[in-house]
C-alpha cells in the first residue's frame, strides 16, 4: 500500500484534483468512486468539472470538495482551474478536452499531470487534424498518461507520451442486490409490455459511433423469427429522431426508452445483450451484461475482445448479417445462453475491482510525488 496518502500527524493530507468533462457516463461513475476511495484513504479531493456533473454523480457526498467549471469560455474555465490547483500535490484528468484544459492550466507550475483516457474521439475531415493536435499536447503535457484500453495506450504512445499504461477502469459494483427467482424478470418484463417473446437490450447515446444504424439492419433480420423478438434501447443522443423514423417507416420491432436509469433492472428482464459499437474501450453495457448473468452479442473493437475474453460471441462492426444470425442462434440455443451467462459471471471475477482500481491509481500518485520531491531536491535527472 502506498505511504503517501496517510501524512505524519499534524501534517497536512495531500491533495489530489480530479478534472472531469461532460462526456461519457462511464468516466463521471468512475470519477466518483475514485475520489470516495482516497478520501476513505486519507487524501483530500477537489473534482472540478460541470454542474451537471455534481448533479448527476454527487461527488461532494463522496467526500470530495467541487469547483465548477462552467464558463462560457475555455480561458474561464482555465482560470477557475488554475485557483482550484493551488497547493494541489497532483492534478488529474479524465479525457482529451480536460487534459487539455489541466495542461493550459499547470503551465510554469510544478506540478505533476495524469490523464486518464477513458475513450477516443472519432471525428472525421477537417477537425481530425485538430484532434491530432489535441492528443499530442496532452499526451506530451502528461507525466503519465492511462489507458482504459490497450489500444488507448498504443494511441497515447503514437501521440509522444513518455509514459503510457493500462488501467482498467473497474465497473462499479452491483447497485442493489438481485432478486431471487423469476419474480423480477416477469414484473420487469411486464411493465415493457414484452411477454411471450424475447427481449434484446441495448444501451448508450443515440449516435453514431453507437452502430445503431447496423443494429437497425439486423433487426430487420429479426422480424421473420416467431416469436419475433423486441429490442428496446436505453439512452438518449442526437441521432434519435434519424432513428425512430427508420423503425416507424420500416416497421422494425425496436422501441426507443429515452433514459433509463436503472440498467440492471433492464437486463434482469433480458434474453440477450447486444452491443454494436464502433468502438468501445471498457463498455459498461458489457460489463453489466456479464455481471448480470446476460448472454451478449458484442462487434469485436476496441478493448471489448479483451474485456470479455470467450464470455460473449463476438461479431464484426458494421455486419448486420452476422449481428443479426449471432442473436438469432443465441435465441434459439438456450444451452448456449445458460453456458454464455456462466462464462459471463466467471469473467467478471477476473475484473479489477473499485478497491484495485483505487490502490492502482494511488500507487501512481505515490510515484510522482516522490518523483517530483526528489527533482526539487536533487535536480532534474538526478
Amino acid at each position: 500500500m502506498s505511504s503517501t496518502p496517510v501524512p505524519p500527524h499534524g501534517q497536512p493530507s495531500l491533495h489530489a484534483v480530479q478534472v472531469l468533462g461532460g462526456g461519457s457516463s462511464g468516466s463521471g461513475v468512475h470519477v466518483r468512486s475514485l475520489s470516495a476511495g482516497l478520501v476513505a484513504r486519507g487524501l483530500r479531493v477537489t473534482v472540478c468539472g460541470p454542474w451537471s456533473a455534481e448533479r448527476g454523480y454527487g461527488f461532494t457526498q463522496a467526500g470530495a470538495r467541487f469547483t465548477g467549471l462552467d464558463a462560457l469560455t475555455d480561458a474561464g474555465s482555465v482560470a477557475s482551474l488554475r485557483t482550484a490547483i493551488c497547493g494541489a500535490a497532483l492534478v488529474h484528468a479524465h479525457g482529451l478536452r480536460p487534459g487539455l484544459l489541466a495542461a493550459v492550466a499547470l503551465r510554469g507550475r510544478k506540478v505533476p499531470l495524469v490523464v486518464t483516457w477513458h475513450t477516443r474521439v472519432d471525428i472525421e475531415g477537417a477537425r481530425a487534424g485538430l484532434v491530432r493536435l489535441m492528443e499530442r499536447r496532452v499526451a506530451r503535457t502528461a507525466a503519465i498518461v492511462l489507458g482504459a484500453s490497450s489500444d488507448l495506450v498504443d494511441r497515447a504512445r503514437a501521440r509522444g507520451a513518455r509514459d503510457a499504461r493500462l488501467a482498467p477502469v473497474a465497473v462499479p459494483a452491483p447497485r442493489r442486490a438481485p432478486e431471487s427467482g423469476d419474480g423480477r424478470r416477469q414484473k420487469a418484463r411486464a411493465e415493457l409490455g414484452v411477454m411471450g417473446r424475447p427481449l434484446l437490450v441495448t444501451a448508450g447515446r443515440l449516435e453514431a459511433v453507437a452502430g445503431h444504424g447496423p443494429l437497425l439492419d439486423a433487426a430487420r433480420r429479426w422480424r421473420g423469427l416467431d416469436p419475433r423478438p423486441l429490442l428496446v434501447v436505453a439512452g438518449e443522443g442526437p441521432d434519435r429522431a434519424v432513428l425512430q423514423g427508420r423503425i416507424d417507416t420500416e416497421g422494425l420491432p425496436v422501441r426507443l426508452l429515452g433514459r433509463h436509469d436503472d440498467l440492471p433492472g433492464l437486463l434482469a428482464a433480458a434474453d440477450v445483450a447486444v452491443l454494436s459499437s464502433r468502438w468501445e474501450a471498457r463498455s459498461l453495457l458489457a460489463q453489466e451484461a456479464l455481471h448480470a448473468g446476460v448472454p451478449l452479442v458484442a462487434t469485436a473493437v476496441g478493448g471489448v475482445p479483451e474485456l470479455v475474453g470467450d464470455a460473449a460471441e463476438l461479431v464484426p462492426y458494421g455486419d448486420p448479417e452476422a449481428l443479426a444470425g449471432a442473436v438469432a442462434g443465441l435465441l434459439a440455443d438456450p444451452a448456449r445462453r445458460v453456458e454464455l451467462a456462466a462464462s459471463g459471471r466467471a469473467r467478471t471475477a477476473c475484473w479489477p475491482t473499485e478497491d484495485d482500481t483505487v490502490a492502482h491509481v494511488l500507487s501512481i500518485y505515490d510515484e510522482l510525488v516522490q518523483t517530483f520531491i526528489r527533482e526539487r531536491v536533487d535536480g532534474p535527472g538526478r
